[in-house]
């Protein structure tokens, strides 16, 4: 009998195609939707906020170093 915990170097494990695909097709779904979800508020005031920091202090911004 295989021991679950430990290292077991000639069984390898393959998963079906269609279940490979199956989860590629959830996990491009879940990025999507992170990728496209609009960014909180608060995180546009902190980015401004910050923006505001580095101009006063005579610095570019990270986009103008680039």
């Amino acid at each position: 009998m295989p021991d679950p915990g430990g290292d077991n170097d000639d069984l390898d494990m393959v998963l079906d195609p269609r279940v490979q695909e199956s989860i590629g097709r959830s996990l491009k779904a879940h990025y999507d939707d992170i990728v496209n979800a609009p960014i909180p508020d608060k995180f546009l005031v902190l980015l401004a906020q910050l923006e505001a920091t580095e101009q006063r202090a005579g610095g570019a911004s990270s986009h103008e170093r680039q």
